[in-house]
């Protein structure tokens, strides 16, 4: 099958290898264009400008965007205009799930057809296949049923279900959510619950490697709280090898774990990293639709606020906190870092 990617980076490029291996013809798009060189050599059609795509194209035109969900918008005003009845674009990023219903719609009424696909993979995608999550026709979904087969991990990736019955695409690693939007909603909640796997395995980590406390000396004043019990904090734990440990028979097990683990190896004390945590805002979106729905997600909030914590956006908090005990007891703050 024939398609075209827009946006060339970490995703779509590993994306547009991917396809190619399974011998589908890609014409290709990035504003870098420098970006799809690599890929002409690989039998990619690398493409200067979007016109230059849409015309490599045969159609009805499949056109794949993978590119920052704060650019769709203006890429779609750029692109629909070159397009004709019965195309189909795909928004493969990480879009809020309301914005695919409006963008839906409104291709609709140009007879464009318009899919969401929540891309799951990562880096690993090119070797491993992703996960993709659809929303939009099934007419549309029946039609690009080979691209999604070839992008995703396939049915042998991993051992059926004991019991299951269904018969269906999930167990080849992609599937039909429901009408527009839907594929953004399960990728919402899929990074809700990713951000809170993350965060357990990293305070989990962390209480490891506080574990040899005891053997640190502590100030004793008024503003320090006192360890009870130092001997039972003796431990001088190998947190690399402890999470190669849990990759082996554990409940725990996972591949968040395996990329941990992997991640340790490298860098045992992880001083490559400052500790500023991103989000790309499906974490945002999937407690916005708790709120909306009643549904209570504390895991998945407290994880959400880490992230902001972690960029420095709790420093405010933290001196009005301080400053609040200065006032009502006289409390002199610690220099930062003091145990207190």
């Amino acid at each position: 099958m024939q398609i075209g990617m827009v946006g060339l980076g970490r995703m779509g490029s590993n994306m547009v290898q991917r396809l190619l291996q399974k011998g589908h013809d890609c014409a290709v798009y990035d504003s870098h264009p420098e970006a799809g060189q690599h890929l002409a050599g690989q039998g990619a059609v690398n493409c200067a400008t979007l016109q230059e795509l849409v015309s490599a194209l045969a159609r009805p035109r499949a056109i794949w965007l993978m590119v920052p969900a704060a650019v769709v918008d203006t890429v779609l005003d750029t692109l629909v205009p070159m397009l004709d009845e019965d195309d189909v674009v795909i928004d493969g990023g990480n879009s809020a799930y309301h914005d695919d219903i409006r963008r839906g719609q409104t291709l609709a009424a140009t007879g464009i057809h318009y899919m969401d696909v929540g891309t799951s993979g990562g880096v690993a995608g090119l070797e491993r296949g992703y996960c993709l999550m659809v929303g939009g026709e099934p007419a549309a979904f029946a039609r690009l049923e080979p691209v999604f087969a070839a992008l995703a991990p396939g049915q042998d990736s991993v051992a059926a279900t004991p019991g299951r019955r269904t018969q269906g695409t999930a167990d080849k690693g992609y599937l039909h959510c429901g009408p527009y939007g839907a594929g953004h909603f399960v990728k919402m909640v899929h990074n809700g619950i990713e951000y809170g796997m993350m965060a357990a395995y990293a305070e989990g980590l962390n209480i490891l490697q506080a574990a040899n406390i005891g053997k640190q000396s502590h100030d004793v004043d008024a503003e320090t709280t006192p360890l009870r019990h130092p001997e039972h904090y003796q431990y001088d734990m190998n947190i690399p090898e402890i999470t190669e440990l849990w990759r082996r028979g554990s409940v725990v097990t996972s591949w968040l774990l395996d990329l941990t683990a992997q991640a340790l190896q490298s860098d045992p004390e992880l001083a490559g990293y400052t500790g500023h945590v991103s989000d790309s805002g499906e974490g945002r979106w999937a407690l916005s639709a708790a709120i909306d729905e009643g549904v209570p997600v504390p895991v998945l909030s407290a994880a959400l606020f880490s992230r902001f914590e972690s960029r420095g956006h709790a420093d405010y908090a933290n001196r009005v906190l301080s400053a609040m005990r200065k006032q009502f007891g006289g409390h002199v703050e610690k220099p930062k870092g003091e145990a207190g």
